[in-house]
């Protein structure tokens, strides 16, 4: 209770208020433009936190980050189109009951049940992070480095099309992050004479051209209805008794389902509002309803993914090993602002810490207070045409890239990175990997070298250690076991087409 006191005087506090209101604010605002993801929404708006107390760009980078979820479900109801991809499942149902004329009433229940699944994953956090953080305080360096490999493989392998493309990305991640002076020996390595990169790349030009811009240049050739600002009068928000009651069980499900995926690495909150769907429709007693205005198929995925959204940040603030992109970029605002992410942080960060959870509490609390009146205005939002919002926003990627270090030659690397974004898509190469290996890599070098110094260079203290043994033969297996299930899985399609 002590702990939790603490966290709400610090979350409570001006300057940390504000930034948790502006974090939920703009996340909402960018979660509703269609195609814009949490991913680039932090990528672009990363540049804002570098002038924050830490305690502050922390909220304010999760405030953006669950306001997202929030936002979201908006374009996926009342257009079809999902504002971020966790969004997705919404339409299967949300659409048609906006068809129904009950678009008032999804979008009120998704706020409803966002709110839930948000408050049970802050509880479990609150409960399970200390404690895993107590075990991970007698890790050594070796334990850390097979960690941060297991979190690699997991995160690169189990939520990517192709699990042999999510690994090479992770190298390509790897490779960017050893870009620049070697800190042990002195050693400039892969500056080919550039001085710029001599202390190596930074990170916001690879996060906004991999994700903002490579977003910004998707959306703006790909076709979009034009929005229609409609009425929606508070009576046709209240749900009735009954959708109320049959909303508990879904509310339920999908929580559970949200929290157990978002502590894993690899998941995410995507992944999770799939399941919730999936597990609600068999659970049905009519299936058949679903897709065609279910509203146990818009409250379980809504509350799985945002339950998945905070749950992910335990093994990210606890371990310092990010579960997808959007949690790598957390983890390196921490370490932009001089605070070596693990265990370590609950301890010698108490303010942090609890101060972001308590946030969590704040920031959902005004998603669900400020949501509701602003839907119009988020509506009439949508009837911007996007060639209009397209040059504002590599505009002010631009700006914000070049006031880090005042470097044109930062913003040369976001139009460079854009590039490859693009090009990533349209070969379908998975860009998260690319963050995970270039914020894990000079972790996982630095562990690895003092591990072997420590072991006087023999690589078998890796296995000999108990905890870090059992890590990389959870790796090991579950790359081996990746890369033979994708061949089988072709195999199967093609027996099946071949018996059609």
């Amino acid at each position: 209770m002590a702990n939790i006191a603490l966290g709400f005087q610090t979350a409570l506090g001006l300057s940390t208020l504000l930034a948790c209101m502006a974090g939920v604010l703009l996340g909402t605002f960018i979660g509703v433009l269609p195609g814009m993801g949490p991913m680039a929404a932090i990528s672009i708006l990363l540049p804002l936190t570098f002038y924050l107390q830490p305690t502050d760009a922390l909220v304010m980078l999760a405030g953006i980050y669950y306001g997202t979820q929030y936002g979201g479900s908006t374009a996926s109801i009342l257009l079809n189109l999902p504002g971020t991809s966790t969004s997705v499942v919404t339409c299967l149902d949300g659409y048609p009951m906006a068809q129904q004329g009950r678009a008032g009433l999804a979008l009120f229940i998704t706020t409803i049940a966002s709110f839930f699944g948000a408050t049970i994953a802050i509880i479990v956090m609150t409960i399970c992070a200390p404690l895993l953080a107590r075990v991970a305080l007698g890790f050594g360096s070796p334990e850390y480095f097979s960690m941060m490999v297991l979190g690699l493989v997991a995160a690169s392998t189990i939520s990517a099309e192709s699990p042999l493309r999510g690994l090479a990305m992770v190298v390509f991640g790897l490779l960017l992050g050893m870009v620049g002076t070697d800190v042990m020996s002195g050693e400039r390595r892969f500056v080919f004479g550039l001085q710029p990169l001599f202390d190596g790349i930074s990170l916001v030009p690879i996060a906004m051209g991999l994700f903002g811009v490579a977003e910004v240049v998707a959306n703006y050739a790909r076709p979009r209805e034009a929005a229609t600002a409609r009425r929606i009068s508070w009576r046709s928000m209240v749900p009735s008794r009954s959708e109320m009651k049959s909303s508990v069980g879904p509310a339920l499900r999908g929580t559970a389902v949200g929290v157990g995926f978002g502590i894993l690495p690899g998941t995410g909150s995507a992944i999770a509002s799939f399941i919730a769907y999936a597990l609600e429709k068999r659970v049905s007693k009519d299936p058949s309803r679903f897709g065609r205005g279910a509203i146990e198929g818009v409250v379980a995925p809504e509350a799985s993914n945002n339950a998945a959204a905070q749950a992910a940040f335990i093994p990210t603030m606890t371990l310092g090993i990010p579960g997808d992109g959007v949690m790598a970029l957390m983890l390196a605002a921490l370490m932009i602002h001089g605070i070596i992410p693990g265990p370590g942080v609950i301890t010698s960060n108490p303010e942090l810490f609890w101060g972001l959870i308590a946030s969590f509490w704040i920031g959902n609390l005004l998603l669900l207070i400020l949501n509701i009146p602003l839907i119009g205005i988020w509506v009439r939002m949508l009837s911007i045409p996007y060639h209009v919002l397209a040059p504002s926003i590599l505009f002010f990627m631009c700006i914000g890239a070049f006031s880090i270090r005042n470097l044109s030659f930062d913003v040369f690397l976001v139009i460079v990175f854009g590039a490859v974004g693009v090009a990533m898509m349209r070969m379908r190469l998975p860009a998260a990997p690319v963050l995970l290996g270039f914020i894990l890599g000079p972790l996982i070098e630095e562990h690895l070298r003092r591990a072997l110094l420590i072991a006087r260079g023999d690589l078998s203290v890796f296995f000999t250690q108990p905890v870090s043994g059992a890590f990389l033969c959870m790796a090991i297996f579950l790359t081996i076991w990746s890369l033979t299930a994708a061949p089988r899985q072709r195999m199967r399609e093609r027996r099946l087409g071949a018996g059609a």
